[in-house]
C-alpha cells in the first residue's frame, strides 16, 4: 500500500470490514482477523460487538490483556452489554482471575438467565478455584447490591493459582509405562484380546526380531507398539476421568449443602458428613481409591447407626456414600461390587424423590456396564439418563458414550444419530474437545455405512479441532483414518 493509499484511510465499510473478521475468526486466522476488526475500529471506534469480537481474538492468541482491555471497552457505554460482561469473564479466566472471572458470570447470568454460556462459565469458574484453593468454605461470595465480589478468610491463599486450561485432558502414557488400573481388569475388558496384548508384549523383548521389517518396509517394532497402542486404547476406552460435567454437578451439590451448614457447631452431623465428603472425594481424586473406599465404608457405618431425627437427609447421605464406594470399587476394577453400591444410590434416589442423585446413579451404572462391555445395557441405563441431562457439556458427553456403545454393537446408524446430538450439543457450546470426539464418532459411523463422502467431511472437522487443540496423538490417528477412507472410496 503506498502513501498516499494510507492517508485515504479504509476503502470499505465497517460492516465490509466486520464481516471480512468474522470470516477470517471461523478460519482461525486470528491475526488477520484482529487487523480487520482494528480498521472497522478506525471507523466506528466505540462499536462493542466489534471490540468484543476483537477481544475473543486475543483469547484464542493468548493475549489475555489486550482481551481484557478490549472487553472492559465494550462495557463503558453500557454495563450491562452481556456480550461484554461473557467476554470480560472468559479473558479473566484465561489470566487465571478465576475469582474475578466468577463475578462476572454471574453478573451476566443474573442479566441472561436463560443463556448456558454464563450457566458452564460459572461451573468451569467454580470448579477451578476448588481445584486452585480448596475447600468451599474458604471463599465467600458476598452481595453488595448490584455487584458479587468474593473476599477470602485465608490471606494465604492470596498467591494466583495457574490457569486451569483442558483439566480433564490424561497426559500421555509413556513406551513402556503401565496402566495405573489393575491387569486383572485390564484382562477382562480386553477379553480374548488381551491374550494378543501378552503376546506382543513379549514380542518386544526379543531385540533381533524388532530390528526386521516388513515386506512393505515397515519397522517391526513400529508395527508393534501400534497393535499394543491400539489394545491399550481399546481397554482404556471405558477408564476416563469421571465426566469433568459429573464433577461439577457433585460439586455444586456438596456447595450447596456447604452454605447450608456453614453456621452449624462442628458437632452437627451434617458438618461431620460433608467433612467427610469432601476427603473421601479428593482421596479419590488423588489415585487413593483403596484410602477412599475405606474412608467412605467407615462414614458409612457411622450414618447407618444415626436416626431420621438426627439426620432428616440420611437417604440422600447414604446415596452418596453407596455412589463415592461405588466409584472406588470401579477404580479398584470390582465392578460387580460397584454396580451393587450404584444401584443402591439409584434406589434411594427413586425413593427419595431425587432427580440428581437420580442422574447420577443413572450415570455411574451405565458407565459399569459400558466398561465390563455389556453395552445394550448401558445404553438402556443411559437413555433412561437422557431426560435429567443438564447443559451443554453433560449431553455432549452423555450423547456421545451412547453412540460409541451402538458403535460397538455394530448398529451403525444409531451410533451416527447419537454422534450427530453429541455435535450439536458441542457445537451449542462451542466446546472444542467434545466437537473433536463427536466429529470422529460420527465419521467412523458413515465409513460403516459406507457414507465415504460425509465420512471424510466429519474426519476432516475432527482434524481441524485436533490441530486447534495441539493434541498431536490424535491429529496422526485422524489423518491415517484420513487416508484410509479416502482410498476406500475410490475402490
Amino acid at each position: 500500500m503506498s502513501d498516499k493509499e494510507e492517508e485515504q484511510g479504509p476503502k470499505s465499510t465497517f460492516s465490509t470490514y466486520m464481516a471480512e473478521g468474522d470470516q477470517l475468526f471461523h478460519k482461525r486466522e486470528y491475526t488477520k482477523a484482529i487487523e480487520s476488526y482494528s480498521t472497522a475500529l478506525t471507523l466506528q471506534p466505540d462499536d462493542k460487538n466489534c471490540l468484543v469480537a476483537r477481544s475473543k481474538c486475543y483469547v484464542k492468541m493468548g493475549d489475555s490483556e489486550n482481551a481484557l482491555k478490549d472487553a472492559e471497552d465494550s462495557l463503558k457505554e453500557d454495563k450491562n452489554f452481556f456480550k461484554g460482561l461473557y467476554q470480560k469473564a472468559e479473558a479473566l479466566y484465561t489470566m487465571g482471575d478465576f475469582e474475578f472471572a466468577l463475578v462476572f458470570y454471574h453478573r451476566g447470568h443474573k442479566l441472561r438467565p436463560e443463556l448456558q454460556e454464563f450457566r458452564l462459565g460459572i461451573q468451569k469458574a467454580q470448579e477451578a478455584i476448588n481445584n486452585s484453593v480448596g475447600s468451599p468454605s474458604s471463599v465467600k461470595l458476598e452481595n453488595k447490591g448490584d455487584l458479587s465480589f468474593f473476599h477470602k478468610t485465608d490471606e494465604l491463599k492470596k498467591v494466583r493459582p495457574k490457569p486451569l486450561i483442558r483439566s480433564v485432558k490424561r497426559e500421555p502414557r509413556q513406551q513402556g509405562q503401565k496402566t495405573p488400573k489393575s491387569e486383572r481388569t485390564t484382562k477382562q475388558l480386553l477379553g480374548e484380546l488381551y491374550t494378543d496384548k501378552e503376546y506382543l508384549e513379549k514380542l518386544l523383548k526379543d531385540e533381533d526380531l524388532i530390528k526386521g521389517k516388513t515386506r512393505g518396509g515397515e519397522r517391526l517394532q513400529d508395527v508393534i507398539l501400534n497393535c499394543i497402542s491400539y489394545l491399550d486404547t481399546r481397554s482404556e476406552f471405558w477408564w476416563q476421568q469421571k465426566p469433568i460435567y459429573a464433577r461439577q454437578r457433585d460439586r455444586k451439590l456438596l456447595r450447596e449443602q456447604w452454605n447450608r451448614a456453614r453456621h452449624l457447631p462442628p458437632s452437627d452431623p451434617t458438618c461431620y458428613i460433608l467433612k467427610n465428603l469432601e476427603e473421601i472425594d479428593a482421596a479419590l481424586s488423588a489415585g487413593n481409591a483403596n484410602g477412599s473406599l475405606k474412608k467412605a465404608r467407615d462414614v458409612l457405618k457411622t450414618v447407618q447407626g444415626w436416626s431420621e431425627e438426627a439426620l432428616p437427609n440420611k437417604s440422600e447421605v447414604l446415596g452418596n456414600l453407596y455412589s463415592c464406594i461405588g466409584n472406588a470399587l470401579m477404580d479398584l476394577g470390582d465392578m460387580d461390587k460397584a454396580l451393587d453400591n450404584h444401584l443402591k444410590d439409584l434406589e434411594l434416589a427413586q425413593q427419595s424423590k431425587l432427580v440428581d442423585s437420580k442422574s447420577r446413579a443413572l450415570d455411574n451404572i451405565g458407565r459399569v456396564y459400558a466398561r465390563i462391555g455389556k453395552f445394550q445395557r448401558a445404553i438402556e441405563v443411559w437413555e433412561e439418563k437422557v431426560p435429567l441431562a443438564q447443559g451443554g457439556l453433560e449431553k455432549a458427553w452423555l450423547f456421545h458414550e451412547i453412540g460409541r456403545c451402538y458403535l460397538e454393537l455394530k448398529r451403525h446408524m444409531e451410533a451416527r444419530d447419537y454422534g450427530t446430538r453429541s455435535l450439536s450439543a458441542a457445537d451449542d457450546i462451542s466446546d472444542e474437545n467434545w466437537q473433536l470426539n463427536a466429529s470422529v464418532l460420527v465419521a467412523q459411523a458413515e465409513l460403516k455405512l459406507g457414507n465415504y463422502k460425509a465420512s471424510v467431511l466429519h474426519f476432516e472437522r475432527a482434524l481441524d479441532r485436533a490441530k486447534l487443540l495441539r493434541d498431536e496423538a490424535a491429529t496422526d490417528a485422524i489423518q491415517k483414518a484420513l487416508r484410509e477412507t479416502r482410498q476406500q472410496a475410490t475402490q
